[in-house]
């Protein structure tokens, strides 16, 4: 990837998620920047029940989460691939497709993900902060053994047709592919998950990050939150929302994001 965005953006970057500017683009600073990121940045549907745009222009996703929000897969992951090359890691984009609750996958460049170099370490690795209940931290691309990690063992495993899928306790998240993309090949998937009636984004408000005990999410007017003490559901009401997203998320909203059923003859398969 070229250079995009500048210093003083990567900074703006780096102190949203909390962390100081890595003397060396190593794994430990990768690592770090990751695990914060998750905490820092929510993954998040907004744009699209809000009627904003998503543009997947690097310097716009980066300016977007500088602001003060989050975003799904493809902007959370192209901002994070921005940040990570301004740093001088080594970053590829990957298009994967995820495993749907009905046991199929969905379409093609359905998920983003990135690969990334980093300095002192030979070996590629996957990087994925846009991937709800995803690993922590970086997974070794090139291992095809259990990897440990706080949210859950994981595994890559390569498929008949060269692929990789990716395992979390023995269950396939997505398949990824090897070959690099650009940013731009994403848009129709990006497009479709805006749109289809059948995609899970269009049918419900999500808004959730990682928090040091376990998850806070807010799903249309459910607060989610999971810790030591187990799971806890809190319905919400319409005045309730907006200060949740600012409490939970540091996400200040001027309206309620509302939900617009697509009726499925109106939008391509």
């Amino acid at each position: 990837m070229n250079k995009i965005i500048s210093s003083a953006d990567a900074d703006a970057y780096l102190a949203r998620i909390g962390v100081t500017r890595p003397s060396v683009p190593d794994l430990a600073a990768l690592r770090e920047l990751h695990l914060r990121h998750l905490h820092a940045v929510p993954f998040e549907n907004l744009s699209i029940h809000l009627g904003e745009e998503v543009v997947l222009d690097p310097a716009a996703l980066v300016a977007k989460v500088t602001g003060g929000r989050g975003g799904f897969c493809y902007e959370l992951n192209g901002a994070f691939a921005a940040l990570l090359d301004a740093l001088g890691y080594r970053v590829a984009l990957l298009a994967a497709r995820v495993m749907g609750p009905e046991g199929r996958f969905g379409p093609p460049f359905d998920h983003l993900a990135l690969q990334v170099h980093a300095a002192g370490s030979a070996e590629p690795w996957l990087v994925d902060v846009g991937f709800g209940r995803n690993s922590h931290y970086p997974l070794r691309l090139d291992e095809r053994g259990e990897q440990a990690d706080p949210a859950g063992p994981f595994r890559l495993a390569e498929t008949a047709d060269g692929d990789l899928d990716l395992l979390r306790e023995g269950d396939v998240q997505y398949r990824l592919e090897h070959r690099p993309r650009e940013l731009a090949d994403f848009e129709g998937g990006c497009w479709w998950h805006r749109t289809s009636p059948k995609s899970l984004f269009t049918k419900a408000v999500i808004c959730s990050r990682l928090t040091s005990t376990g998850r806070v999410t807010l799903s249309d007017r459910t607060l989610v939150t999971t810790g030591a003490t187990g799971r806890q559901e809190l319905p919400l009401t319409d005045e309730e929302i907006l200060p949740a997203f600012r409490e939970h998320f540091g996400i200040a909203l001027d309206r309620l994001p509302q939900v617009r059923r697509i009726p499925e003859e109106q939008v391509m398969p």
